[in-house]
């Protein structure tokens, strides 16, 4: 990153003074490489800063990237890490929201048994970094998987 004086500097710097979830969005753009942006961060419990960059100013920037970051993650579970969406052969549009729609409602069912699982049968081990060590939705997937196999 370079200031108006052309001097180099990390946009860590630049909000370091942010406390635990506090979030700043620059008004003004700053030169990223070559390319002027909007910068807005947000400071992590583990100490990092969550970066979101853009052309144009957006005051909630950080929440709109958690509501993109909720849909990849529904994506993610539709599609490799659970159902395996892509797999399928339809190319009629009203079987594809149905496919969708029945997959969504199957998402919340593994999801929130997955929740019931850790916090009524047996909890999901954290790792170091404070992370679960499973998704809610793959505990949830593999019971339900489990429960309709026998």
């Amino acid at each position: 990153m370079t200031n108006h004086l052309a001097k180099n500097h990390k946009i860590s710097d630049l909000f370091r003074h942010l406390k635990v979830g506090q979030i700043e969005c620059r008004k003004r753009r700053i030169l990223v490489g070559r390319v002027k942006l909007y910068i807005s961060a947000l400071q992590l419990e583990n100490g990092e800063l969550l970066l979101v960059v853009s052309p144009q100013f957006n005051a909630n920037a950080i929440q709109d990237y958690a509501l993109r970051w909720e849909i990849e993650t529904l994506f993610s579970c539709l599609k490799g890490r659970g159902f395996n969406l892509e797999n399928t052969r339809l190319t009629d549009a009203r079987r594809v929201k149905k496919l969708i729609a029945v997959l969504a409602i199957s998402f919340c069912w593994c999801y929130l048994t997955g929740e019931w699982q850790h916090d009524q049968k047996k909890a999901i081990k954290i790792k170091k970094h404070g992370r679960l060590s499973m998704s809610l939705f793959r505990y949830g997937l593999d019971y339900v998987q489990m429960a309709i196999q026998r």
